[in-house]
């Protein structure tokens, strides 16, 4: 019998090419074949295998990266209850949980990642109240609350940021945590605001290589949100601004640095790159500080992130153009002076 072969009147046509190699001892009993038989059948030299406890490959030979992705679902779906009695299930083939890790990032085609076939332990994100022991080259990562899965290649894999997070947790090695988390935002898998509030949550960011890398990333994310906010102006005809000035008044204190500055229309455009490594609330204080202070001076400041400059620069565009032409109607701004930052 193979893997294609029908195992009751019930056949696995129904089923992916994938999906007829990986079956648990479950499914298997659904389609005919009982948990006895199944043993029979995977005992050393047979034609098939157990590939972990309860998960059967239907066929011998080392089981495909895919087949591994399917077995660590399957297992993780098929073992106990919450801690609250509830079923595993959610309602999804494979219950709530997703890939996530190093294996996830190879799932959402990092280059820096190793490949799916080097990994010896898939790492899979679940409720924190699944009853579950990581065995073989299954791993658990537990979470209070777990993100929305994203869908790669029909296998529920856990968002970039959150990945990263995970991964990042169990590396040591610096330079590869630097590359990981630099082409997040380099190759447009997510934004650094959204990596770096993973690292907080998670508790990352006191380890000393996390914060270098993050160092590392927070200037890429800017760099590339520099260049969308360069193409956004030019792209869509806005009159040249300065670019990366500082703002101080006559004699006085800096007001802080903007990265665009329309000196007639007194107009300023700041990216918001930064993310919060303590309190969230305190940072945004801060930054509600300096525009109240440069808007008590007549300046008007347009406040950009980079998400908005990579999906929707035509209407980030449209925000700057209505500011400054509603200059016209405004007082006159005080005389501020424009230095290089």
């Amino acid at each position: 019998m193979s893997h294609n072969t029908p195992l009751s009147p019930r056949p696995l046509h129904h089923l992916s090419d994938v999906q007829r190699r990986v079956l648990t001892t479950r499914q298997l009993s659904e389609h005919g074949v009982t948990a006895s038989v199944a043993a029979e059948r995977s005992r050393a030299g047979g034609p098939w295998q157990q590939i972990l406890p309860g998960v059967h490959l239907l066929h011998p030979g080392p089981a495909t990266s895919e087949e591994r992705l399917l077995a660590a679902l399957l297992y993780t779906a098929s073992r106990g209850q919450g801690a609250d009695g509830s079923a595993p299930g959610g309602g999804e083939p494979h219950g709530e949980a997703m890939i996530t890790g190093l294996a996830a990032l190879a799932m959402h085609h990092f280059s820096s990642a190793p490949p799916l076939a080097s990994l010896d332990q898939i790492d899979v994100l679940v409720p924190r109240t699944r009853r579950l022991r990581a065995t073989g080259f299954v791993r658990f990562v537990r979470a209070g609350t777990l993100p929305g899965p994203q869908y790669v290649a029909g296998v529920p894999t856990a968002p970039v940021a959150r990945a990263l997070a995970d991964a990042v947790a169990r590396l040591t090695d610096a330079v590869l945590v630097r590359r990981l988390l630099t082409e997040s935002v380099r190759h447009g898998h997510c934004e650094a605001t959204a990596v770096v509030a993973e690292l907080n949550s998670a508790r990352l960011l006191s380890r000393p290589h996390v914060v270098d890398a993050v160092d590392a990333l927070l200037a890429e994310g800017r760099a590339i949100a520099e260049g969308r906010l360069y193409d956004m102006v030019r792209g869509n005809h806005l009159p040249e601004p300065l670019w990366n000035v500082e703002l101080r008044l006559p004699g006085g204190p800096a007001l802080g640095g903007v990265d665009a500055y329309w000196r007639e229309q007194a107009v300023a455009v700041e990216i918001d790159t930064r993310a919060p490594r303590q309190n969230q609330e305190v940072w945004r204080g801060g930054f509600g500080h300096k525009r109240e202070h440069l808007e008590r001076l007549g300046i008007t400041v347009v406040r950009v992130t980079p998400k908005k400059l990579r999906e929707t620069p035509e209407e980030q565009a449209a925000v700057v153009r209505t500011a400054l032409i509603a200059a016209a109607d405004r007082d006159p701004a005080s005389y501020v002076v424009v230095l290089p930052r």
